[in-house]
């Protein structure tokens, strides 16, 4: 071995020493100085990536490169995203079903080695329209729109927070929805749908509060009336293209910086008055 190579095979060693020492520190919850960039491949985990929006951000950081950590409840059924796996090879396919807070453990502790730069809480269900007429509300679906909508990104974003901690970027970042936003409210509608978004909020802003010492920024973001399945039977005029809301989410997170955590933005980067 020449000087050359001894010297790149040193710093390699070093590298891989410094990254495992942060994980290790973040396992005992010792605070951690900032990852270099040479450290490790940047990551991202998201939630309900099988279709829709999480769909179109899987593609979008897939296509930047990063690691994608690409989870849906039925990965065997998840056509869309599995040929989207067979063209990147940076992005890998996991089940992950929200209501399963064993299996997010799981999951956890399978990548426990694995930095993740972002975190993004993107799974949701509407509840459907039909089980929120008051007068014949749905109490049922309520606890089941509650359980997914805040509930889940929650234990999500508590079973992976070492991992975030030992990330470079160190973000949570959860798709929120401007029907949250009770400053916003004009009409009645959606009581199931509205209320666990409020309530997911809440959690975020929560959590901001609690790990901003840590370094890990917290944000939330909306894409807007989206032409999704959240959104079917209303007039495709009224609803935005995919590319266009997952483009200004995609923006805002990248801006998202430590003096900003716990805000949530609509879709031109505006604070809505949750």
């Amino acid at each position: 071995m020449d000087r050359r190579e001894l010297i790149r095979s040193t710093a390699a060693l070093a590298t891989m020493g410094t990254l495992a020492g942060r994980i290790a520190a973040a396992a005992e919850g010792e605070p951690l100085p900032t990852p270099t960039p040479a450290d490790q491949q940047t990551t991202v985990l998201i939630t309900g990536a099988s279709r829709g929006i999480g769909l179109e951000f899987a593609q979008r950081y897939a296509a930047r490169d990063w690691r994608v950590l690409a989870t849906c409840r039925d990965p065997g059924r998840a056509e869309a995203l599995q040929a989207l796996a067979k063209k990147h090879a940076n992005l890998v396919v996991e089940p992950l079903d929200v209501l399963d807070h064993a299996g997010i453990d799981a999951l956890a502790a399978r990548y426990a080695t694995q930095p993740i730069d972002i975190l993004l809480n993107n799974a949701g269900i509407g509840g459907g329209m039909e089980n929120q007429l008051f007068g014949r509300l749905n109490y049922a679906t309520f606890n089941e729109v509650m359980a997914v909508n805040a509930i889940g990104p929650m234990k999500v974003c508590e079973a992976f927070v070492k991992h975030v901690e030992a990330s470079r970027l160190r973000k949570m970042m959860t798709v929120s929805s401007s029907q949250g936003s009770i400053g916003s409210v004009d009409a009645a509608r959606l009581y199931w749908y509205r209320s666990s978004k409020s309530a997911l909020n809440m959690l975020m802003v929560n959590l901001a509060f609690q790990l901003k010492s840590r370094g890990i920024i917290v944000g939330l973001v909306t894409p807007g009336a989206t032409d999704t399945d959240f959104m079917k039977g209303l007039p495709k005029k009224m609803l935005r293209p995919v590319a266009d809301a997952v483009t200004d989410m995609v923006r805002e997170i990248d801006r998202f910086d430590l003096s900003m955590t716990g805000q949530f933005l609509d879709t031109k980067g505006q604070i809505l008055p949750w």
